[in-house]
C-alpha cells in the first residue's frame, strides 16, 4: 500500500505546484490522480480535502502577504458557501449527468480564458445578491464532489470581471480553505479511511503548493495566471469525465 502512494508523490507535487500558482488547493487534480491509480472512492474524498486544506493555507498566506487579497469579495462568498459545503460534504450522491454538465461548464470556462487572457477590460463591482447566490451554489457542489470550490470561483471572478487574476487567486485560496474544512467536517464519517501516509502526502503537496504560490503571487503576470488556470480547469474537467 505504501508503494502505491509513493508512486503518486511526484504527480501530486506537480499538481500542487500548478494549482498553487492560481491560489487553488489542487483537490480536483488529486482526485484525478487517485482515480487513475484506482484508489478506493471512500479514501479519495477525505484525502483530497485534507491535502486541499494544507495547500490552500499556504496560498492564502503568500497571496495575502503580496497584497492581493480583497476582503470585500471574500466574505460574502465565504458566508454563503461554508454551511452548504458542510451539507454537501455529507452527501455521497454524484450523478453522472452532474459530472458531464460540470465538465462541459469547466471546459467552457477554460476556453473563455484562453480566448481572452488579457486584462484590458475594466473591473466591475458585483451585486451582493449574485455573490451570495453563487457562493451558496459553489459551496454545495464543492462539498458534494470533494473540492474546495476554486475551480468554480476563480473563473467566475475573471469572466464576470469582478477581479484581476492575482486578486482572484488571493480570494480563492482562503475560500478553498474554509470550504475544504467544512466539507471535511461534513465527511467525518469517513475519516477512518484516510491513508496512514497522509502526513507524507501533505508535506509533498505543501512543498509543491509553496513553489507555485510564490511564483503566482510574485513574478507571474496576470495573463500567465489565466493560462495556468485554463490548464487547471482542463484537468478538473478530465477528472470528472474519468469518474463516469
Amino acid at each position: 500500500m505504501l508503494d502505491d502512494w509513493l508512486i503518486l508523490l511526484l504527480p501530486l507535487f506537480l499538481i500542487a505546484a500548478l494549482y498553487g500558482a492560481v491560489g487553488h488547493g489542487g483537490a480536483s487534480g488529486y482526485l484525478a490522480i487517485m482515480a487513475l491509480a484506482a484508489t478506493p472512492a471512500l479514501v479519495m474524498k477525505p484525502t483530497a480535502l485534507s491535502l486541499n486544506i494544507a495547500v490552500s493555507l499556504v496560498g492564502t498566506l503568500l497571496f495575502f502577504r503580496a497584497g492581493h487579497f480583497a476582503w470585500r469579495l471574500f466574505w460574502p462568498f465565504a458566508v454563503a458557501s461554508i454551511p452548504l459545503a458542510y451539507l454537501g460534504g455529507g452527501t455521497a450522491v454524484t450523478p453522472q449527468t452532474f459530472n458531464i454538465l460540470l465538465a462541459v461548464a469547466l471546459s467552457f470556462a477554460a476556453l473563455r480564458l484562453l480566448w481572452n487572457p488579457s486584462d484590458s477590460e475594466s473591473l466591475k463591482q458585483p451585486a451582493l445578491w449574485a455573490v451570495l447566490l453563487l457562493g451558496a451554489s459553489i459551496g454545495w457542489f464543492s462539498g458534494l464532489i470533494g473540492v474546495g470550490g476554486g475551480i468554480f470561483l476563480t473563473p467566475l471572478l475573471l469572466i464576470f470581471r469582478w477581479a484581476d487574476a492575482k486578486t482572484a487567486a488571493a480570494v480563492s485560496a482562503p475560500f478553498i480553505f474554509v470550504n475544504s474544512a467544512a466539507g471535511l467536517i461534513g465527511n467525518r464519517a469517513h475519516w477512518q479511511e484516510l491513508p496512514e501516509v497522509l502526513p507524507l502526502l501533505a508535506v509533498t503537496v505543501v512543498a509543491g503548493g509553496f513553489l507555485g504560490a510564490r511564483w503566482g503571487s510574485g513574478r507571474a503576470l496576470n495573463h500567465q495566471l489565466k493560462l495556468a488556470l485554463a490548464l487547471v480547469l482542463a484537468i478538473a474537467s478530465a477528472k470528472l469525465l474519468l469518474s463516469l
